[in-house]
């Protein structure tokens, strides 16, 4: 099979694609005909420091939509020629590939309205969007809510899911991205360049402050975010944790919530992992029922990854990019 092959610890930049063996399931797995894989910065961020677990040529790609191709044993679920979308495990073979393989419990199927193109769009920006307004904050008890990046891919979904909640959003973007961010959703998008965020994010919550912030920025950011957090809010963040020490205890009583999507697979926990499978089914009916949008903003060819890996490393990209193999 075709495969965009990394050979090295940070060579992402000059992967070629190759002929390699196709993949076989074993027990519990599938492996899928890929037909298209969605791009992401950890993609070139694991690509770059090299990931302990990976043996060379390593195949990069957490994104994954495509058909059944084949079943491993003791799989009942899922047959050949079933539509299916998968976030993968960093630490195995992705989807960069003609065939990929992952566990049967962690797929979601594909609605017949939803290209693969869409679906391959989701996992990890939409599931962690997801997981951080779902999963992690206590939605129900939150009026305002401080979404960082909402022109990128996590806080893209985040502005559109918290809106559909019925949250009043605030949103950071550059100048360039203020339309598209509030046709998203947002109904205040601030210029983290030119303007001041914590006297923009007080002045509109009349002093305040909000009473929940998801970061998708850095640990600066984050750290930054404590002092717009009202009373008894919450932070979560997924680009780093912030610097605790700024709030003292016992005064704003903030909770502090981590979102770290790909951790599912490590803990070897299977209720875990099969919540992936419920997060993606539940993200991908929203995206069926037109409720949320699925960012596609570029579809490109398996030869084309690495250049634009290239552009997303410079961290101005606006929503989401695919690359389509069929």
């Amino acid at each position: 099979m075709k495969a965009l092959l990394l050979k090295g610890k940070n060579e992402w930049r000059t992967m070629k694609v190759e002929e390699i063996d196709r993949p076989r399931p074993q027990k519990g797995e599938v492996v899928g005909e890929v037909h298209a894989v969605g791009l992401n910065p950890v993609d070139y961020k694991t690509a770059t420091g090299g990931n302990p677990n990976w043996e060379y040529p390593h195949i990069l790609g957490l994104d994954v939509a495509g058909t059944i191709y084949e079943t491993g044993e003791g799989v009942t679920d899922w047959r050949k020629g079933d539509r299916v979308v998968y976030h993968c495990d960093f630490n195995k073979k992705g989807g960069f590939a003609e065939y990929a393989v992952t566990t049967a419990h962690t797929i979601s199927r594909i609605p017949d309205s939803v290209s693969f193109e869409e679906a391959a769009a989701l996992p990890t920006a939409g599931y962690t969007a997801y997981q951080a307004l779902f999963r992690k904050l206590p939605l129900s008890s939150i009026d305002t809510i401080l979404i960082h990046g909402g022109a990128g891919g996590v806080g893209g979904f985040a502005v559109q899911l918290a809106k559909l909640a019925g949250k009043k959003v605030i949103s950071t973007a550059s100048a360039k991205n203020h339309d598209y961010v509030l046709s998203l959703g947002a109904d205040l998008v601030i210029d983290y360049q030119h303007e001041d965020v914590k006297e923009r994010v007080m002045e509109w919550t009349d002093g305040h402050g909000v009473d929940a912030v998801l970061d998708t920025v850095s640990r600066d950011s984050a750290t930054a975010s404590l002092d717009m957090i009202a009373y008894n809010g919450h932070i979560a963040h997924i680009a780093g944790a912030p610097d605790y020490s700024r709030i003292k205890p016992f005064t704003k009583v903030i909770s502090y919530h981590e979102v770290a999507l790909n951790a599912i697979h490590h803990n070897h926990d299977r209720i875990a992992e099969k919540d992936l499978a419920r997060i993606g089914d539940e993200f991908l009916a929203l995206v069926a029922e037109k409720k949320i949008l699925p960012l596609l903003e570029r579809v490109i060819s398996l030869e084309e990854v690495p250049n634009a890996l290239e552009e997303l490393s410079k961290r101005h990209v606006k929503g989401k990019m695919v690359a389509k193999l069929k």
